[in-house]
């Protein structure tokens, strides 16, 4: 049996590009702030398109995740403020389903399919990628629980590592417990501990140029505290003159 293969259209890769524009077109996003978005999303996208070390055979889906994962985030940071609402739990629903949506279109658009001839490599980068969404808005949110008295930059970074660490350690606990019941051969901790802490590290490192964006941009530190509902800092109050030393 012989397949024409063509080339997908450009099209489709450029779809998210297109939707990151449209956000910076809306009325919060017209200040030449907004548009060092760029800076985060090219540096972790580029990576995915470079990587520094080959990955095996079979992996590419890592890396179609973390881009995917990129837009979406680089979607939540500009739609901040139109995603934060008065309650917790209902500014992290909206923003998996807002990190989610965007994800999953550059997830499609990556890979330039549609939908109707999804492969297993393109299955494998849903799932990892679903999973990884919901890991990123449980850490969020958590993080800003802890957060929410004092905004502290490093103390955010450290908590948010850690939540991931941790998030990823309880997806992956079931699993090597049932290979341990099930598999005839030994397995060592080791073997579970090691990929979980690099994934949570990959999880971390796609994660932080928008936290360094964050913390470098007055803009987009906003931003961060409206995701997290850190209460502003209240400008400091001048102590008023005592009524005795108002008397003549």
């Amino acid at each position: 049996m012989v397949y024409d293969w063509v080339v997908p259209g450009i099209a489709p890769l450029l779809l998210p590009w297109l939707v990151i524009l449209v956000l910076l077109a809306l009325k919060p996003n017209r200040n030449a702030a907004a548009w060092l978005i760029w800076l985060p999303l090219g540096c972790v996208y580029g990576f995915t398109l470079a990587p520094p070390v080959s990955l095996p055979a079979g992996t590419n889906f890592f890396l179609d995740a973390i881009a995917a994962l990129a837009v979406g985030l680089a979607a939540v940071w500009l739609l901040a403020y139109s995603l934060r609402q008065k309650h917790r739990l209902v500014t992290f629903f909206i923003v998996l389903f807002a990190l989610a949506g965007f994800s999953g279109l550059a997830a499609v658009a990556r890979q330039g399919l549609s939908l109707s001839s999804l492969g297993i490599e393109s299955m494998q980068t849903g799932i990892l990628l679903g999973i990884a969404v919901l890991v990123s808005a449980v850490a969020l949110s958590l993080s800003g629980w802890i957060s929410r008295r004092r905004y502290r930059p490093l103390g955010l970074y450290l908590w948010l590592f850690l939540l991931l660490l941790a998030i990823w350690l309880m997806i992956a606990l079931p699993f090597f417990l049932l290979a341990l019941a099930t598999n005839s051969v030994s397995l060592s901790w080791s073997e579970l501990f090691f990929p979980v802490m690099a994934v949570a590290a990959g999880h971390f490192a796609t994660l932080l140029p928008f936290l360094v964006l964050s913390s470098a941009s007055p803009l987009f530190r906003e931003r961060l505290k409206a995701l997290l509902q850190v209460p502003p800092v209240p400008p400091p109050v001048m102590n008023s003159l005592p009524e005795a030393g108002l008397k003549i």
